[in-house]
C-alpha cells in the first residue's frame, strides 16, 4: 500500500483510487483506525475502573497518527505478521511511566486489528454512499425527464421490445439504491468491535470481560458483539457480499452506457473537455472513459470477494493464515467499491441521450420487435397460434424479401386489419405497457429514501 495513496497508488491511483475513497482505504486510515482502537479500550478500561482515568487520558493524547511512521511498522510487522504488535511498542515507548503498562491491556492483536477493520469499513463505506447517492439523484433525474424517450428494449443484445430510456435508467437506478441501502445496513448492524483476548475467553480480565466489551464497543462506536468473533467470520463475509452488491449495480449501469456509446448505436454519449477520452492513436476518439473506468472498478469485485468468502475457513481459536489474508482484499474491494461508485456518478454527470438516435436504431429493424403486438392483437380472433403463425410468416415474407413489414402485413391480414390499422399497431409508443408507471414508482421510492435520510425533510 501506498501511505498516501490507498490500497491503489502510482501509475493506478487515477484510476482505481477514485473519488477520494483512498483517503479512508490506505496506510493512513487504517493507522488511525488502530490507534483509535487503542485509545477506546483504555478509555474503556477506565470506565469500569480497571485503569485510572489519567493513564486512560495519557494513550488517547498519544494516539496520533502523525506521530507514527506507517512504513516503519508495516516493515517491522514482518516479525510478527501484523502491525498491531511493532504499533503497541511504538505507543508504549511514546506514552512512557505507568500509563503505558496499561496499553493493549486484555487485548490481542486480532482485538485491535478486526476491530481498526470494521471502522476503516464504516468510514469508507460513508465515501461509497455519498457517491452512491449522488449517482442516484443523477439517474432519478435521467429517469424523470425521459420517461417517454422511446427506444429498442435488447435481450441477448438483439432488439426485443420496446421500452422507454427511462425506465432504463429507473431500473439503474432501483439497483443502485437498493445496494447501496443495504451496504448501509450491514455496516450498521453487523460492523462490531472486537475483544476476545488471547483465545476468545478474556481471562485476563476476569469477572469484568463483558463490562469491558460493553464499554469499548461504545467507545468505538461500533455494535457490541455477542461472542468474539476472532474465527467465526461472517461479519467480515456480510460486509464483503454487501460491497460486491454494489459493485454489481454500478457495474450494469456502466456497462449498459458502454454498450448504448458504441458507435454503431450512439444512444448515448459522455461529454466531457477536451482531451477525456481520447486515443494516444486515433484522434477521433471519443470514449466513454468514466463508464468504462467504473466497470474496470466493479470487475474487480468477484475476485476480492471471493478471497473474503474463502478466508471464513479459519482454524481454532485464532487462524494460521486465512485471517491475515483478509486485511489487503478488503481494503481493495473497498477501494474498488468506492471508485467503482465515483465514475459512475462522473459518467452519468457528463451523459447526453440522443433520442433521435434511439427512435433511428427502433425503426431500423422495420417494425420487427413490434410483431408480438400485432400477434396479441389478432388473438382474441384467431387464437393465440393461428395469429403468431399469420404474424411469423408476414415476418419472414418481409425479412427475405426486403419489403416493409407494415406492407406486408397488411396484405397477409387482409380483411383483419387495414393498412391504418398496421401502422398503429407497429407504432413503439404505443406499446410501452406500464412502463410509465415502473418509472413512477422507482422515482417515488426515491424520494421516499431520500426524505428518509434526510431525517423525515422532503428534498
Amino acid at each position: 500500500m501506498s501511505e498516501d495513496d490507498g490500497a491503489v497508488g502510482g501509475l493506478y491511483g487515477g484510476i482505481f483510487g477514485r473519488g477520494g475513497i483512498g483517503a479512508e482505504t490506505g496506510d493512513r486510515a487504517w493507522l488511525r483506525a488502530l490507534l483509535d482502537a487503542e485509545a477506546a479500550l483504555a478509555r474503556a478500561h477506565a470506565r469500569v475502573g480497571l485503569v485510572p482515568s489519567d493513564h486512560a487520558a495519557a494513550i488517547t493524547a498519544a494516539c496520533v497518527p502523525e506521530n507514527f511512521d506507517a512504513r516503519a511498522l508495516g516493515a517491522a510487522a514482518a516479525g510478527s505478521g501484523n502491525p498491531v504488535v511493532p504499533l503497541v511498542a511504538e505507543l508504549t515507548r511514546q506514552v512512557g511511566g505507568d500509563a503505558a503498562h496499561r496499553i493493549h491491556y486484555g487485548a490481542t492483536s486480532q482485538d485491535i486489528m478486526d476491530t481498526a477493520a470494521m471502522l476503516v469499513s464504516r468510514r469508507a463505506g460513508a465515501v461509497v454512499a455519498g457517491h452512491a447517492g449522488s449517482a442516484a439523484d443523477r439517474l432519478a433525474a435521467l429517469a424523470d425527464e425521459h420517461r417517454e424517450t422511446v427506444m429498442a428494449g435488447r435481450t441477448l443484445l438483439q432488439q426485443a421490445l420496446p421500452t422507454t430510456f427511462g425506465l432504463v435508467a429507473a431500473g439503474w437506478l432501483a439497483g443502485l439504491e437498493d445496494s447501496a441501502r443495504h451496504l448501509a445496513g450491514v455496516l450498521e448492524r453487523r460492523a462490531a468491535a472486537q475483544l476476545g483476548g488471547a483465545a476468545g475467553t478474556l481471562a485476563s480480565l476476569g469477572a469484568q470481560g463483558p463490562a469491558v466489551v460493553a464499554a469499548f464497543a461504545d467507545e468505538v462506536g461500533l455494535a457490541e458483539p455477542d461472542l468474539p468473533w476472532h474465527t467465526e467470520r461472517g461479519r467480515v463475509a456480510d460486509v464483503a457480499a454487501a460491497l460486491g452488491r454494489v459493485c454489481g449495480a454500478a457495474g450494469k449501469a456502466a456497462g449498459d452506457v458502454v454498450l448504448l456509446a458504441q458507435t454503431e448505436v450512439g444512444e448515448v454519449e459522455e461529454v466531457a473537455g477536451a482531451g477525456v477520452g481520447g486515443s494516444s492513436t486515433l484522434p477521433h476518439k471519443r470514449n466513454p472513459i468514466a463508464a468504462v473506468s467504473a466497470a474496470a472498478c466493479a470487475e474487480q469485485a468477484p475476485g476480492l470477494v471471493s478471497t473474503l468468502f474463502a478466508a471464513q475457513v479459519q482454524q481454532h481459536q485464532r487462524a494460521a493464515g486465512p485471517w491475515h489474508a483478509e486485511w489487503p482484499a478488503l481494503s481493495r474491494l473497498l477501494e474498488a467499491t468506492g471508485s467503482a461508485a465515483a465514475w459512475l456518478d462522473t459518467s452519468l454527470e457528463r451523459l447526453a441521450v440522443r433520442p433521435g438516435a434511439m427512435r433511428a436504431n427502433l425503426a431500423a429493424t422495420g417494425g420487427f420487435p413490434m410483431a408480438e403486438r400485432v400477434t396479441t392483437d389478432l388473438a382474441p380472433e384467431l387464437g393465440r397460434a393461428q395469429a403468431h403463425e399469420k404474424v411469423r410468416e408476414a415476418c419472414a415474407e418481409a425479412a427475405q424479401s426486403g419489403r416493409d413489414l407494415a406492407e406486408v402485413l397488411a396484405a397477409h391480414l387482409d380483411g383483419l386489419r387495414d393498412r391504418g390499422q398496421v401502422d398503429a399497431l407497429l407504432d413503439p409508443a404505443g406499446y410501452l405497457g406500464s412502463a410509465p408507471a415502473m418509472v413512477e414508482q422507482a422515482l417515488a421510492a426515491h424520494r421516499a429514501a431520500a426524505t428518509e435520510s434526510n431525517g423525515g425533510r422532503t428534498v
